[in-house]
This record gives C-alpha cells, sequence and structure tokens, in this order.
C-alpha cells in the first residue's frame, strides 16, 4: 500500500528555489573573467528580481510560503538552544526541529545576502561609467560571494547528509512539491501557471541583456563582442 503524498510546496516555490540556485552558482562560476562579464551581471541581476518575487510572494501567497512563518521559525532557535543545552541526555533532544531551524536560518542568511551581493556588484559594475565604488566595494562583493557560497554548501552537505542518514532523498521535495506520510496538504494548488511566468520572465531578462547589452558591455569583455585586445591587435597589424 503506497503512503499518503501531501502537497506541501507549489510549483512557483519550487520554480524560484531552482532558478536562484542556478544564478547565483552561474553568477559565482562567471566572477573572475572579464570575458563573461555581462552574463555575470545579468545572472547578478536576475538574483535581485527573484528575491522581489520571494518577498512579493511571502505577502500574497499561500501560508507555507509566508515570511511570517520563516520569521517564527528563527525566533525559536533560542529556546531549542536552552532545550538542547539542558536535556539530559542527546536522546532527549528534539533533533528534528533543529534540523528545521539550520534550514531556516540557511534560507534566511541566502536571502539576506542577496541585497548587499547585488548593490555592491551594481557599484563595481558602474564604475565604468560613472567612477563610484573601489576596492572596498570590490572586497565586500567578493567577500559576501563567498560567505553565500559557503552558506550554500553548508545547505547541501546538510540535505545530503539526511538523505543518507534517513535513506530517503530529502531533496525530491523541492521537485514534485510532495511528501510521503498523512496529514492535509499545506497548499491546495500546484499554481503551474505562476511558475511558468516566473520562468517566463527569467528567460526573457536574460535573452534581453545578452542580445542588447548596456552601454560599455562590450569594452568590459562580455562574450557579446570581440574583446578589446582583440581589435588592439588588429590595429597592430594594419600599423606593421
Amino acid at each position: 500500500m503506497l503512503a499518503n503524498r501531501r502537497l506541501v510546496i507549489d510549483a512557483p516555490m519550487r520554480m524560484f528555489h531552482w532558478l536562484f540556485a542556478l544564478s547565483f552558482a552561474g553568477a559565482y562560476a562567471t566572477a573572475d573573467s572579464d570575458h563573461w562579464r555581462l552574463v555575470h551581471v545579468t545572472l547578478g541581476y536576475t538574483l535581485a528580481g527573484l528575491l522581489g518575487f520571494r518577498l512579493l510572494y511571502g505577502v500574497v501567497g499561500p501560508r507555507s510560503s509566508a515570511l511570517g512563518v520563516l520569521v517564527r521559525k528563527l525566533t525559536g532557535a533560542l529556546h531549542w538552544v536552552r532545550s538542547a543545552w539542558r536535556a539530559p541526555t542527546p536522546q532527549g533532544v528534539n533533533w528534528r526541529q533543529g534540523q528545521n531551524l539550520l534550514m531556516s536560518a540557511a534560507v534566511a542568511l541566502l536571502l539576506l545576502a542577496v541585497l548587499p551581493l547585488t548593490l555592491s556588484g551594481y557599484a563595481i559594475h558602474d564604475e565604468w561609467a560613472n567612477g563610484w565604488g573601489g576596492e572596498a566595494v570590490e572586497e565586500l562583493h567578493e567577500w559576501m560571494g563567498n560567505a553565500m557560497l559557503a552558506v550554500a554548501l553548508v545547505h547541501i552537505a546538510r540535505i545530503a547528509g539526511l538523505s543518507a542518514l534517513r535513506r530517503k532523498n530529502q531533496a525530491l521535495p523541492m521537485l514534485t512539491g510532495r511528501v510521503e506520510g498523512p496529514g492535509p496538504d499545506l497548499v491546495q494548488s500546484h499554481r503551474r501557471w505562476l511558475a511558468a511566468l516566473l520562468l517566463g520572465c527569467v528567460v526573457a531578462f536574460v535573452a534581453w541583456q545578452l542580445i542588447s547589452p548596456p552601454a560599455g558591455a562590450r569594452e568590459r569583455g562580455a562574450p557579446t563582442g570581440t574583446p578589446p585586445d582583440a581589435t588592439e591587435h588588429r590595429g597592430h597589424h594594419r600599423e606593421d
């Protein structure tokens, strides 16, 4: 007999999760490449847009996606630490609650890191045109990117560890939206249309940025044009 399967994560939240992860991974991978600077900047702006969607959906979306739920989970962290410290034995600790708190903390840190990360990135990118930013901003941007990567890796390690310990894929609900077990659905509808709309907006924005890059993008080594050094080499050959 198959176990009951409850719907706990709707399609927009799952789409947000994977687009957020892919955007950050792509932005981090292209951070040190001048040739892929436009891709890096575009994915950084995409992260900011996804953060805006998450904040809005946390207000108008279902209760399971409400930001208040995340805040309430985090406010219970101190109480859990105290109860774990006072527990006479490790068996008396509510480890499942601790795991949920760790996940909530990782989600909150990743969301909070987006704003300073994208603002510092904008300052660096805009420095070519307006001359603002500087070494301190670059160091902040790099530090925030590394810190965000560290949190993401801890989050992934936690999921992998729990999957091995419980012999069940803990990432599967973020793909299907469902978990096994009795109880009511936490969301009543997948809202696939909203997930499709979110994906379409992201794809359209990325395509628009790459096809029609901002002024100065080619000079900074974006992959949409000829690298500056190639033009200089051709000029030297003509002079010769």
